[in-house]
């Protein structure tokens, strides 16, 4: 099988490609340069597809001995993932721009390209597996063994279609470690490469500094639930549903209770505070719905809200039409149209509008949409 291996320059990518070489697949080794800033350096963790990134990518490649390739993909990135991420806090709503990247670019961007260029797989360093136990044996996206590693969930919108092209090396690892100590052996020569982490295009990680320099200062109000002004603030932006910390207020609630962002409403510039249990929810309301199967209401899933966040046992309350006759795909544009309902056994908190929900059956996943506000 002809395969394309996404190299970004660490450990997991160069063990991987490593391993669907040792397969006997013919591999080609790939990074994708994302940053339009091709002098940025890396600190530490922080850092998106630096010059030492490529490197590294490079020496890994010549290490496995597989033809290897740099594609600028920083125009779609930017287009595709940094300005929904822009357009989405303006909007009042938490984006996850790893699941945006992984849907648009890696199972997007870059597999169209593998395709047109005869590839039949695409093949990263993703703690997950793609295992043929879905309907009829399609291919089915599961979880990782390494549970403190798992990736299912920034993955699973990449849909049935992707899944069908997708290779994990990775998946059935139990330690990060072990995966290191390959590199290793392997000379690789990055088995001692930290991890990167958070948002890989905000190198020094100051999320609110980097909006407010892109979508400027616009001040409003910080109000409790009765409309009582408590304070200000320079752009809802710099808030999400569930922060506790930063909320400009100075006077302390009359039950000395903490107080958290309940709503946010860029309309009006306001940012509503309240108490910890307006932020509880045992419905989740989404749109967006991508399904790996055909799902149907009354089905006992599991639901995830945040990439390392507790899946929540709960049952299906409404699927759009289409996803209940055959399933949708990210890759054929059939998204479902329609409202996702999920009732939780128990109650979860900090639900906001923009983040991804993810259902499980078990280890396998069943779907992926996007939150909206409550119903």
């Amino acid at each position: 099988m002809k395969v394309l291996a996404a190299m970004s320059g660490g450990v997991d990518s160069a063990v991987a490609a490593a391993r669907a070489a040792e397969a006997g697949h013919e591999v080609v080794g790939v990074h994708m340069a994302l940053s339009k800033s091709r002098d940025q350096t890396r600190t530490g963790s922080r850092g998106c597809c630096t010059v030492e990134d490529a490197s590294d990518a490079r020496v890994a490649a010549e290490r496995i001995g597989i033809p290897y390739y740099v594609w600028d993909l920083s125009d779609d990135f930017h287009d595709l993932v940094v300005e929904d991420f822009l357009t989405e806090y303006a909007a009042g709503r938490t984006p996850n721009p790893c699941v945006r990247c992984n849907e648009r670019i890696k199972f997007a961007s870059l597999l169209e390209r593998a395709t047109a260029l005869g590839f039949d797989a695409v093949c990263t360093g993703h703690y997950a597996s793609i295992r043929a136990d879905g309907p009829g044996g399609a291919p089915s996206l599961h979880r990782s063994r390494n549970q403190a590693k798992d990736q299912s969930y920034v993955l699973a919108v990449m849909g049935p279609e992707a899944a069908r092209r997708s290779l994990f090396p990775l998946g059935e690892d139990e330690t990060k470690e072990a995966v290191r100590a390959e590199a290793r052996k392997r000379g690789l020569g990055v088995s001692t490469k930290p991890d990167s982490y958070d948002i890989c295009f905000v190198a020094d990680g100051d999320t609110r500094g980097f909006l407010e320099r892109h979508l400027g200062e616009a001040p409003g109000e910080v109000v409790d639930t009765g409309g009582t002004v408590l304070g200000t603030h320079r752009g809802t932006h710099g808030f999400t549903v569930g922060q506790r910390r930063g909320l400009g207020i100075q006077q302390p609630a009359a039950d000395g209770a903490p107080r958290y962002v309940v709503d946010i409403d860029p309309a009006s510039r306001q940012v509503v505070i309240g108490a910890a249990e307006l932020l509880s929810r045992r419905e989740l309301v989404a749109t967006d719905l991508i399904a790996f199967e055909p799902l149907e209401a009354g089905r006992a899933v599991t639901a995830q809200i945040r990439a390392h966040g507790e899946a929540l046992p709960g049952r299906i309350l409404e699927v759009p039409a289409a996803s209940a006759r055959t399933g949708t795909a990210a890759s054929d544009d059939s998204a479902s149209d329609g409202l996702l309902r999920v009732a939780l056994d128990t109650p979860v908190r900090g639900v906001a509008p923009g983040q991804t929900l993810v259902l499980y059956d078990g280890d396998r996943v069943l779907a992926a949409a996007t939150l909206e506000r409550r119903p």
